[in-house]
């Protein structure tokens, strides 16, 4: 029905913020609010519950960020439209939000108007991008397609975890893995455990899956330096 009331769950960890948009769009009279949630394993719980048409979604949050979360409602076939509702403009958090399944991405800034035209176009099968955004994404899909990166793919990793995730789903052992960054086994062992723990794998296997699942090609091992940087290669124990 073109003029149902779109359902909406709002998912955001600060709690002002999440019941302001949450009593903002209540207020309209043209959006109905089914229910908030503060992390994305929350979210995974009140879709499943609530049903909503549309899901305003943060992207910097406790025990499952939005990005991860997203994708998650992809992978289960979730009818819900996520719109991207964050602080971040960064190209690498937008595209990310893009490539798990998001269907619109706005800032917080955004207006009242703004913020209830973008609801209903994701209701209705529509995608939304904020002004701001609206020029990058036009380069983003005119551009031909460019192999992620584990640190574009997976925003909520940092830089060195990206870094090992890679390596790990060229399916390098722990030793390789310390030979190729320079880090000590014990340091690629911490890692490891934070990359498994943010991804939620249950194993080395289930995040090689996961990268590979992104789209990501794996450096070979030797072709990083210290932090990444390329044109440094380990030969015989030493640095050449």
């Amino acid at each position: 029905m073109p003029d149902a009331v779109p359902r909406v769950l709002v998912v955001d960890d600060h709690p002002l913020f999440r019941d302001g948009v949450a009593a903002l769009l209540a207020s309209t009279g043209v959006v109905e609010v089914v229910g908030t949630a503060a992390d994305g394993e929350r979210a995974l719980a009140a879709v499943s519950e609530h049903d909503p048409d549309v899901v305003l979604m943060d992207v910097q949050m406790p025990v499952l960020d939005g990005v991860a979360a997203t994708r998650r409602l992809v992978e289960a076939g979730a009818r819900a439209a996520v719109v991207v509702l964050t602080m971040s403009e960064e190209d690498a958090t937008v595209f990310a939000a893009v490539r798990a399944g998001a269907r619109g991405y706005l800032l917080k800034g955004s207006g009242q108007e703004e913020l209830v035209a973008a609801v209903r176009a994701a209701a209705t099968g529509g995608a939304v991008f904020g002004a701001a955004l609206a020029g990058r994404m036009a380069a983003f899909f005119s551009a031909p397609p460019a192999t992620p990166t584990a640190a574009a793919a997976f925003p909520e990793l940092t830089a060195r975890e990206a870094e090992v995730l890679e390596l790990l789903a060229a399916g390098r052992s722990n030793a390789e893995i310390a030979q190729a960054l320079f880090l000590s086994s014990k340091t690629v062992r911490n890692v490891v455990s934070a990359v498994l723990a943010k991804l939620q794998a249950a194993d080395r296997t289930e995040a090689a899956a996961r990268a590979h699942e992104a789209g990501i090609t794996p450096p070979q091992v030797g072709s990083l330096g210290p932090g990444g940087q390329a044109g440094d290669r380990v030969r015989g124990g030493k640095r050449t």
